[in-house]
């Protein structure tokens, strides 16, 4: 009897972890994720399209983007080599999750220490590389959060090199596509954000890129796929054809397959629909404007700057209108706003600038004017 009473109170107790095992994966399964997208092309920053592009959420192992940004710089600064050999300290090897199992004490190569962060997601790959740009882990999350700032993503916070899931940690869509422009500024690791398959450490670890779009996807130019129990699925995509770059970023996606499949239907829509143009004068829109009261009569203007636009590729021509006046006083100083041009597409305008003088005029005083008109007479 009491033997039976056992095997039912075990049956039960069975029974009881078996339901809360199945309703702890089921309340992960039922966990909702904000899902955010941004697509944009990667030369101008122009955002084409986006949804909850501002919404502020984890971003993962994502934020090991800013990682390899600071790595990038200090390389092209020449203030890392990237044959350099750094050792791992017993922070690195202490790290959890996704590693290359550096050993405290271990030499490996920046070289090595990229491919592992980049394509195995290491993070204490990671680690070494902070702790010898910054000084400690701590710095270096100093250092990410300020150059976040210089960039203007300012609904980011950093305070993992990592992408660990830590509390007050986030980004948006919008301030991870402005990073990856960055990124992209660095033709040097394209070779890393494309490799699938390599390893490090003489052979003894292998690393697998978690972004399977870089064996199939064309013109594929980076970055990274990324994933967390808070951030969920993530995946920033890079892509080059002919002269069309464009960048589209998937983050909060509930499955690994979502986001691959949102971010080629992104970067789909930029290929087939947007293209890249710089507004252009007329000639006869550069024409001299008189100076009332200058030791020169008239002083040409130039456009103070022009930029690459993004437009559909259904737009027809773009149309110009200027703004100029009848005359400008003297004096004119080289630089001097005279007029203003508006470039339009339709009845939308795409863009607009300032006219400018090429150049300085002094006014005119009497002395000149009795030079001027002595001149004249005896001419």
């Amino acid at each position: 009897m009491k033997k039976l009473f056992c095997i039912i109170l075990g049956l039960a107790f069975s029974m009881a972890l078996c339901f809360d095992l199945c309703f702890a994966e089921d309340d992960e399964k039922s966990k909702e994720f904000c899902t955010a997208t941004v697509l944009a092309e990667a030369s101008t920053g122009t955002i084409i399209c986006s949804e909850n592009a501002d919404v502020k959420m984890s971003q993962g192992s994502l934020c090991k983007l800013m990682t390899i940004l600071l790595t990038a710089e200090e390389i092209d600064d020449g203030k890392l080599l990237i044959d350099e050999k750094l050792t791992a300290s017993a922070n690195a090897n202490s790290q959890q999750g996704a590693v290359i199992w550096l050993m405290q004490g271990e030499n490996i190569s920046v070289d090595e220490l990229l491919k592992a962060v980049i394509i195995g997601n290491a993070n204490d790959a990671s680690v070494v590389l902070a702790e010898h740009i910054a000084g400690s882990e701590e710095e270096f999350v100093n250092m990410m959060n300020a150059r976040a700032f210089e960039l203007g993503m300012r609904n980011t916070v950093y305070k993992s090199c990592v992408g660990a899931d830590v509390s007050g940690q986030y980004s948006t869509a919008e301030d991870t596509m402005i990073l990856a422009a960055e990124l992209l500024k660095h033709d040097f690791l394209q070779k890393y954000f494309t490799t699938w398959i390599d390893n490090v450490r003489s052979g003894q670890t292998e690393l697998v890129n978690e972004n399977r779009l870089v064996r199939t996807y064309d013109g594929i130019t980076g970055m990274k796929a990324g994933r967390s129990l808070e951030s969920g699925f993530s995946l920033v995509l890079t892509a080059k054809r002919e002269q069309s770059s464009f960048i589209s970023v998937v983050m909060g996606c509930e499955d690994k397959d979502e986001r691959f499949n949102m971010g080629k239907s992104l970067m789909a829509t930029g290929f087939s629909s947007y293209k890249v143009t710089t507004p252009a004068f007329s000639d006869e829109f550069l024409r001299p404007v008189k100076v009332r009261g200058g030791k020169q009569s008239s002083v040409m203007l130039k456009a103070e700057s022009l930029t690459e636009l993004v437009v559909p590729k259904s737009s027809g021509e773009m149309s110009t209108a200027v703004l100029i006046p009848e005359y400008i006083d003297a004096p004119v100083k080289k630089g001097q706003v005279a007029g203003r041009v508006g470039f339009y597409n339709g009845d939308t305008l795409l863009y607009e600038t300032n006219l400018v003088a090429c150049e300085d005029i002094e006014k005119n005083d009497f002395a000149y004017s009795i030079r001027k008109i002595l001149y004249i007479i005896y001419k």
